[in-house]
């Protein structure tokens, strides 16, 4: 009989061993599973920028693409009870609807349909919070107004906390909520009741975002507000009083504020945190106007990126935490058709006649319409 082979026989049981101590400590690779975690190698399939030294080239895209007309859209009817008056333009009187109808298709890749029921499974037991101003308001309603439909009477409800208000779905134990800070930092009345912007002060308005399980924030209109509809009449950093400052020089300096509380305070382990970029306006660019415009514009110049934008890249890259950018600026610029333009109210019959002579509002969108979007585009993210 033939002498065995000792190297093979080594060989069979060293990896023998190693197998038996792989599957005896599999149990660490299956944290990642659970449900608090949420981090996995699939958020680069869906990543646009990622700050801090995690960051790598995304997949896909989701900034760039068009804007496809689809019938089956809106995905909930305009007479959500949670809308806002000012954004409910086919109650306001607006007589066309197509503005509706508009789905974002990136080059590419493709977003999926916003699913309610999918949407309350994965954020069973949790909190997300939208921070932010008028239009983040606008993105929570959207929000709102996708889930709700699911959502049994009795079984959902709206809360108020300070800045905060929240609609909860109460068989998911989830919160969908807005946070009222549309500078981040702190703005305070001072002496003779002037009103300060504290650059490097944000716990009072930090204080409502503790224990939320994804964050989503925006901050850029109400920096680059001048004059007489500027929000604050001093700025101060330390004790030093500024009357003026470059509004992008304050931006970096409220945003690096921010930031700084975003790495010492969470765990990426347990919050997600998106960062969405500026909404466009339509009403100063180029001296275009929103009114009477019924269909997506077919082409614009996008070589110019918002200064706003350039300044938040910055801040970004040098976080800790692993913050994702949600890019919106470039898809939603070709949307001048859908602002609330004159429709922010219903009028008369005599109003009608003068319609043309009302102020148009170009910066905020009627809802069902393009916030929906950047919703199915944060549920992707998630």
């Amino acid at each position: 009989m033939a002498k065995p082979n000792l190297q093979f026989l080594f060989l069979v049981c060293i990896f023998s061993l190693l197998l038996c101590f792989f599957h005896g400590n599999s149990s660490q690779f299956e944290l990642d599973n659970d449900e608090n975690s949420w981090l996995n190698e699939e958020d680069d399939e869906v990543i646009t920028v990622q700050s801090g030294q995690r960051s790598q080239q995304s997949r896909c895209d989701f900034s760039n693409g068009k804007w496809v007309y689809d019938q089956s859209y809106p995905l909930y009817d305009s007479n959500c009870p949670y809308l806002s008056t000012a954004v409910t333009c086919q109650k306001n009187g607006r007589p066309d609807s197509d503005y509706e109808k508009w789905r974002w298709k990136p080059q590419g890749c493709s977003i999926p349909r916003f699913d309610a029921l999918k949407f309350l499974a994965k954020m069973r037991k949790k909190r997300i919070m939208l921070v932010g101003d008028s239009i983040m308001r606008n993105q929570w309603e959207s929000l709102v107004c996708l889930v709700q439909g699911v959502v049994p009477a009795g079984r959902k409800k709206v809360t108020y906390n300070g800045p905060s208000m929240s609609f909860h779905a109460l068989d998911f134990e989830t919160s969908i909520e807005f946070s009222w800070a549309p500078l981040l930092v702190e703005l305070k009345k001072g002496p003779e009741n002037k009103r300060i912007l504290h650059l490097d002060m944000i716990e009072e308005n930090a204080r409502y975002w503790r224990g939320a399980d994804v964050l989503v924030f925006d901050s850029a209109h109400w920096w680059t507000h001048s004059d007489k509809f500027s929000s604050w009449d001093y700025f101060m950093e330390g004790r030093s009083f500024y009357k003026s400052m470059n509004p992008m020089i304050a931006y970096q300096k409220g945003l690096t504020t921010w930031a700084k509380w975003v790495d010492l305070n969470l765990d990426p382990h347990k919050t997600r945190v998106i960062f969405r970029s500026m909404s466009p306006r339509h009403n100063r660019e180029n001296g275009s106007k929103c009114f009477n415009q019924k269909q997506p514009l077919a082409a614009f110049s996008h070589q110019h990126v918002p200064e706003q934008m350039l300044v938040l890249q910055g801040v970004l890259r040098k976080m800790r935490f692993p913050v994702y950018l949600q890019d919106v600026t470039r898809m939603s610029a070709y949307r001048r058709d859908g602002h609330p333009s004159v429709y922010r109210r219903a009028m008369g019959q005599e109003e009608k006649q003068h319609i043309k002579d009302f102020s148009s509002d170009c910066s905020h969108w009627c809802l069902p319409g393009v916030p929906d979007i950047w919703n199915e585009l944060l549920n992707a993210l998630l």
